[in-house]
């Protein structure tokens, strides 16, 4: 789904999300406010109003919240369209209550902001924009067209032709900018919402899929015993028996007894204790995460810094899912742009453990780098793109994924390009590389402490 039509329809969920009451009381706070605003202008400050339209003006906004209160349940939630028709309803009576007291010479106008606001952080674009247009409409009404401001002695209250001009310009940029202000700062917390959202579930499938190896690792162990009890009683009957039929069924539950044993073997774990379940050496890792794309036709050739060691004495960290998840995303991501080769150099020091995923595809975007990672943000663009994006539709969010889950492990993420001139050449194969992505972590925070890991125990039947 691309993103226009994600936003879309995101939006009009979350405007079926607001309450009725919630929109209720809030009118219920401007009536208040309004009866107070003309109580006083009239009492204290001795201007003439039209009383009986402004009392008109405010009695239907409470008829219109009674019967609000009356006729819908309290749990009742409103839908695009409805919210629309709510908040163009306190429009309308604003203006036209600034109508009756001094037009844009009343202070109050800067409330015409409120509807507007609220339409621009809720409602879908163009709703939003119909409430923007319609508060332009009748600000510019208002600068023209409205009853004076009139004191006791018959003074009309007005300002300056040039600062109703600049009321004027004011509020329309106001209206401009602060929808549209609003709008992408409640569009960034939503995209950030259901990203973290899809991160969360992400998570958890993969602690699902590890908790789904403990089961199985724990049914070979728990199955031995019995298994091999079969079969000892077989090999028994077997050597007892005279009958060739009843011999024949014995040799069956015999070979049957070892092709679960077989069968419980290559499922890849014996024991419910296998510390593999908890943490294994850092290159069976990274190649856990690769597997599954590791048949999509591109070549993953994994090596590791001559400087960090022996890889037999690779360090052993722990199989946390996020951080499995975390970089089968940026392999996956890899794999997608890559010509033809993916390269997943492991490094380790005493005090580090790093890896840099790298292809030979046509690298970031050099505008979208300081960009990578948040979610919702064009796919990457060169030769390869007019072809459709092979795995997922590329709104920014299996990288974003990637980078949450793996900082979570406490890892730090760099993405920079090979090929790009401003880049420190830091790789004999710089000039075939496009992207890079370095995820290094603090030794302490992955490596496993405990025992060290050992080889797979076999039934022994």
């Amino acid at each position: 789904m691309a993103q226009p039509d994600l936003d879309l329809m995101t939006r009009a969920q979350r405007s079926s999300w607001i309450r009725l009451r919630t929109l209720i009381l809030l009118r219920w706070v401007a009536i208040i406010g309004q009866l107070t605003a003309i109580t006083v202008a009239q009492r204290l400050y001795g201007l003439q109003l039209e009383l009986g339209l402004c009392y008109l003006a405010i009695g239907v906004s409470v008829i219109a919240n009674l019967i609000a209160i009356f006729v819908f349940p309290e749990n009742k939630r409103l839908s695009e369209v409805e919210n629309l028709m709510m908040v163009m309803f306190d429009l309308l009576q604003l203006a036209f209550l600034l109508f009756l007291a001094g037009g844009l010479h009343n202070p109050f106008a800067l409330l015409m902001l409120g509807p507007v606001t609220i339409s621009a952080a809720v409602l879908t674009a163009r709703s939003a924009i119909m409430t923007g247009g319609t508060a332009i409409i009748l600000v510019t009404i208002l600068s023209e067209v409205h009853f004076p401001l009139r004191t006791n002695q018959g003074e009309t209250l007005r300002i300056p032709d040039i600062f109703v001009f600049g009321q004027w310009t004011a509020l329309v940029i106001a209206i401009v900018f602060i929808g549209a202000y609003s709008r992408r700062v409640t569009s960034e917390m939503d995209s950030m919402s259901d990203a973290l959202s899809a991160t969360q579930m992400a998570l958890a499938r993969e602690q699902k899929l590890t908790d789904l190896g403990g089961v199985v690792a724990a049914a070979a162990h728990e199955l031995g015993t019995p298994l091999a009890t079969i079969k000892l009683a077989s090999s028994e009957l077997i050597e007892e028996l005279e009958d060739p039929d009843l011999r024949e069924d014995a040799l069956l539950i015999r070979d049957q007894a070892d092709r679960c044993r077989d069968i419980l073997r290559d499922m890849g774990r014996a024991g419910k204790d296998d510390l593999h379940l908890r943490h294994a050496p850092l290159m069976a890792v990274i190649s856990e995460a690769a597997e599954p794309h590791s048949q999509r036709g591109k070549h993953i050739h994994y090596t590791h810094d001559p400087d960090a060691g022996d890889e037999i004495n690779q360090p052993s960290i722990l199989r946390k899912p996020e951080i499995i998840h975390g970089l089968r995303n940026l392999i996956q991501n890899a794999v997608d742009f890559a010509a033809a080769n993916i390269w997943i150099e492991a490094h380790w020091t005493d005090g580090t453990i790093s890896l840099r995923i790298m292809d030979d595809g046509p690298g970031y975007p050099p505008q979208m780098l300081g960009r990578i990672g948040d979610p919702f943000v064009t796919r990457r663009r060169g030769i390869t793109d007019k072809q459709p994006r092979p795995a997922y539709d590329g709104m920014g969010l299996g990288l974003f994924i990637a980078k949450t889950l793996l900082e979570r492990s406490g890892a730090e993420l760099t993405f920079e390009n090979g090929s790009d001139p401003y880049t420190p050449p830091r790789h004999a194969r710089q000039a075939q590389l496009g992207a890079i992505v370095e995820v290094v972590w603090q030794r302490r925070l992955i490596e496993s402490q405990g025992e060290k890991l050992g080889p797979n125990q076999r039934f022994s039947m």
